[in-house]
């Protein structure tokens, strides 16, 4: 299965790479996310094991994942129950408090997990990622006219 999506965001690539690339804070704001620790993380690449669990569907993966911030992310999977999954994350500057973002994930599972309800939980989770991310990029940035405080953690949890 192949998933494209993409919007408008009113902040700055930079400040919403920083929410994509930050895992860590997944379970706030994603419902599937059970939980999602950092394994690491430097200039070119974040690792991470996340636990899904969402509406009967639960198992665990974990992502490796090459990065060139603010502009792109690739999906890696090193560990979970896919035969395929790959994407990544594309972030264009559209101005100094817009950008676009675009995600691609392509995937199958593996045989083994529970077929057709793991396919349509997992579209319906791969399909909301966007807006998942512009409506974190809002409630932790701020509407336009209302931006976190300059100094304040980049997006990553509450700014201070």
């Amino acid at each position: 299965m192949e998933i494209r999506r993409s919007a408008l965001i009113g902040h700055p690539a930079a400040q919403t790479f920083d929410l994509i690339e930050a895992a860590e804070y997944y379970p706030e704001f994603l419902p599937w996310c059970a939980s999602a620790t950092i394994l690491a993380r430097d200039d070119t690449v974040v690792a991470a094991r996340l636990t899904v669990d969402y509406r009967g569907l639960k198992f665990g993966l974990t992502t490796r994942n090459p990065k060139q911030r603010p502009h792109w992310m690739a999906i890696r999977l090193e560990e979970g129950p896919f035969q395929r999954f790959e994407g990544e994350w594309r972030l264009a500057e559209l101005g100094p408090d817009a950008c676009k973002i675009e995600f691609t994930l392509r995937y199958e599972f593996d045989s083994t997990l529970v077929g057709k309800l793991a396919d349509t939980v997992f579209a319906r989770i791969a399909d909301t990622m966007i807006d998942a991310f512009a409506n974190r990029a809002e409630d932790v940035l701020g509407r336009r006219g209302n931006r976190a405080e300059p100094g304040s953690d980049p997006g990553l949890g509450n700014p201070s």
